[in-house]
């Protein structure tokens, strides 16, 4: 058996914070299996929110001195984890923070230099996932469809509520996943006109009303018109989206809240049916991701799909993705595919991931 502590870090596109997640990753026979052993949540300060909202709009050597300095910022973030914890790691798998995506011309970068990394924490390091994917045509995202199948299996299909709602189809059909619209990165964003950093509970969203115009409207949008694999990026929201959004300004927040949570729960309906062949009912749908503590959201998604909605325990809600980078990492140092083309739409499987430090305890 093959077992490794393997750190996982992730940075969402809702940039509320990094999660970190050591867990014991191990393979036996090709059955893989895992621990969550130690996870925390380190919120950004209103600083670093604003330095990586803005940095796709900055010039080149911003660019750079801020890939560095938050690859420092990281390293500082993973010392204190491993000290105060006491904590054996072999390796780290860092998603870093996404700042460009954009597939259709080949390009994704996310921040988070994995030598600055590696030189700080004297630990073995696996980054920037997506690149490879991205060079033969794939979509560069999601990645965690292989984790969805080797690790959860047991569900047909996999929902991850963050900053954009993506979701993963395990045992029907081939095995696919694609991004389905924006989430949480849209709600918190309303939310944050009353000064809250989002919808707790989605509290704001209950007290308001649909307005069909608007829901209409969104669900016109060309996004949703394509097949998968497809995935979305903050220019989308900015570009095409949002204007929407801003049309309806005369709308109480409340009544915005509302609608856009029945856009977004109408789209992942539609999404699961598809991928059902128009019959959900009796399929199993794991729900992860802070939208999942939306109870407005959740109960919104129940009125547009017949399939049952499984909630895990708290710890799997918030830490799924960065045990899911934790496998990318594994299965890349031995050298095993980590991202499927027929979830990315790439022209063939990829074993992603640069490699900085000393890798010999791993392999």
């Amino acid at each position: 058996m093959k077992k490794l502590n393997v750190l996982g870090v992730m940075s969402g596109s809702s940039m509320d914070g990094v999660d970190l997640a050591l867990c014991q990753i191990n393979e036996e026979n090709g059955n893989f299996g895992f621990e969550v052993l130690k996870t925390a949540t380190y919120e950004y300060d209103e600083k670093w929110r604003l330095r990586l909202s803005k940095l796709r709009t900055q010039n080149a050597l911003t660019y750079v001195k801020t890939d560095i300095f938050y690859g420092h910022y990281l390293a500082d973030l993973i010392n204190d984890f491993i000290g105060t914890n006491n904590l054996k790691v072999d390796l780290i798998a860092s998603h870093g923070h996404t700042i460009f995506h954009n597939p259709e011309v080949k390009t994704t970068a996310q921040i988070g230099d994995g030598a600055t990394l590696s030189a700080k924490t004297k630990l073995p390091v696996i980054t920037d996932f997506r690149r490879a994917d991205v060079a033969l045509n794939g979509e560069g995202a999601p990645l965690v469809a292989i984790g969805d199948k080797l690790l959860f299996g047991e569900f047909d299909f996999c929902l991850n509520l963050g900053g954009f709602a993506n979701i993963s189809s395990n045992g029907i059909g081939e095995n696919t996943a694609f991004d389905i619209c924006a989430c949480n990165i849209l709600t918190n964003r309303l939310a944050r006109d009353i000064e809250q950093p989002y919808d707790n509970n989605g509290e704001i969203a209950e007290q308001g009303k649909i307005d069909y115009d608007m829901l209409n409207d969104l669900n016109q949008l060309d996004f949703y018109q394509q097949e998968g694999p497809k995935s979305l990026n903050r220019d989308w929201i900015s570009d095409e989206l949002w204007p929407i959004v801003k049309n309806y300004r005369d709308l109480t927040l409340e009544d915005r809240m509302k609608t856009i949570v029945d856009h977004i729960a109408f789209q992942i309906g539609k999404a699961i049916e598809k991928l059902s062949n128009g019959n959900s009912d009796g399929k199993k749908l794991y729900v992860t991701g802070g939208g999942a503590f939306n109870k407005t959201l959740i109960d919104h998604i129940k009125s547009h799909t017949e399939a049952e909605i499984i909630i895990p325990e708290n710890d799997m809600i918030n830490y799924k993705e960065a045990l899911i980078f934790a496998l990318l990492g594994f299965l890349r140092v031995q050298n095993k595919v980590n991202t499927i083309a027929t979830a990315t739409g790439a022209s063939d499987d990829v074993i992603g991931g640069a490699m900085s430090g000393n890798f010999s305890q791993c392999i």
